[in-house]
């Protein structure tokens, strides 16, 4: 659900950690973070069942990841998201803050424009938060 190219999934997935939030013996959620460099994780996407969402679950299960992050020594996490958006102001209430913006990144990226209310996203803002240290953004734009 997070991330529309099964392709782009497939290509990061057997690198990366993942965690769930299940209710019984259901998965509700997903989390999933590929390590990119000098104890830096990227959260590649986050999710949660649709029948489930807007009860706090996504809430919960990232911070759950963020405190196992830092318990775990890890100084940051990066996300990519898009210009506008719920998703936006999710990882902002958890902390994140812009870092860079990776122009075009939609554009160049799927090949399907990816649309929300009406607008298409075009550009990535990539957030970051620091636990310790620099997290400066880690991809070339």
């Amino acid at each position: 659900m997070a991330d529309p190219s099964e392709k782009a999934i497939k290509e990061y997935l057997d690198q990366a950690r993942c965690f769930v939030a299940y209710t019984n013996d259901e998965v509700i959620g997903s989390c999933v973070l590929k390590p990119i460099g000098a104890g830096i994780l990227e959260l590649m996407n986050i999710a949660v069942s649709p029948s489930h969402q807007q009860r706090g679950i996504g809430t919960r299960l990232l911070e759950t990841v963020i405190d196992k992050m830092q318990e775990s020594g890890a100084k940051g996490l990066e996300v990519g998201t898009g210009t506008f958006g719920y998703q936006l102001a999710f990882y902002q209430r958890q902390g994140f803050r812009v870092d860079c913006i990776d122009k075009g990144f939609f554009l160049k990226n799927y090949p399907e424009p990816i649309f929300e209310n009406g607008v298409q996203h075009k550009d990535m803002l990539r957030l970051t938060l620091e636990f310790s240290g620099d997290t400066s953004c880690q991809r070339t734009v």
